[in-house]
């Protein structure tokens, strides 16, 4: 079973268009995708407008729970939250904040405004996360991302070192840019134990934490 909550489309700057991308994750062997294309404060309509649209038809008729979602990247810090607001206010299931990696220069402060919100799902790749924004997340219902994704997976070693100490819910996904990122369930308990997880913790990353994800966007469809 594979559970996903990252991943782009061509809305921003992945390769597929929506549904080529979910229908590529049945194919996969996927049970939930969210798609959460990067976007700031000019272009959030429109995208999760055409996501919506398109996730809709494709659960319709696919054995598969698909989430429209967006990933806030480079916004400035402080306005995470107001732009976590409008990003529910337009229908988003899933709010991701594009966090502080090592290989971006993400503006200072971004990891502790996402960490900080309760409107905010996931942390994604926070890079060198602080003990202090681990215990915000905690405090907050933040999950932190375990990425599959190339450049960003530098810090997933160091991020579980801190996130384990005061009890992080992480999850792993793909960031998804092109087909071949897509996971298999293989893949993400590889990337899982290659972050350090024990056998425990890696069922719980891939299996237990997606499905507490589930439940909370299922309670928010009503």
């Amino acid at each position: 079973m594979v559970y996903d909550f990252h991943t782009h489309s061509f809305l921003s700057d992945g390769e597929l268009s929506p549904v080529e991308l979910i229908r590529r994750a049945v194919v996969n062997g996927y049970q939930a995708i969210a798609i959460t294309d990067h976007v700031g404060p000019g272009n959030m309509e429109r995208v999760l407008k055409e996501l919506i649209k398109e996730c809709r038809l494709a659960e319709e008729y696919w054995p598969i729970t698909v989430i429209p979602g967006v990933e806030l990247t480079h916004v400035p810090a402080g306005s995470i939250p107001d732009l976590a607001q409008e990003a529910r206010n337009l229908g988003a299931e899933l709010v991701v904040v594009h966090g502080e990696t090592l290989v971006e220069p993400v503006e200072p402060g971004t990891n502790r405004s996402a960490a900080s919100c309760r409107l905010v799902d996931i942390l994604a790749h926070p890079g060198l996360l602080t003990e202090d924004e681990a215990k915000l997340a905690v405090a907050n219902d933040v999950f932190i991302e375990i990425t599959a994704r190339g450049g960003h997976n530098v810090g997933n070693g160091h991020v579980v070192k801190i996130g384990r100490k005061v009890g992080v819910k992480f999850v792993v996904d793909s960031d998804t840019h092109q087909p071949d990122n897509l996971l298999t369930e293989s893949w993400a308990k590889t990337v899982a134990k290659g972050a350090g997880l024990d056998e425990a913790e890696v069922k719980e990353v891939t299996l237990e934490n997606p499905l507490k994800i589930l439940e909370m966007v299922r309670k928010r469809r009503g």
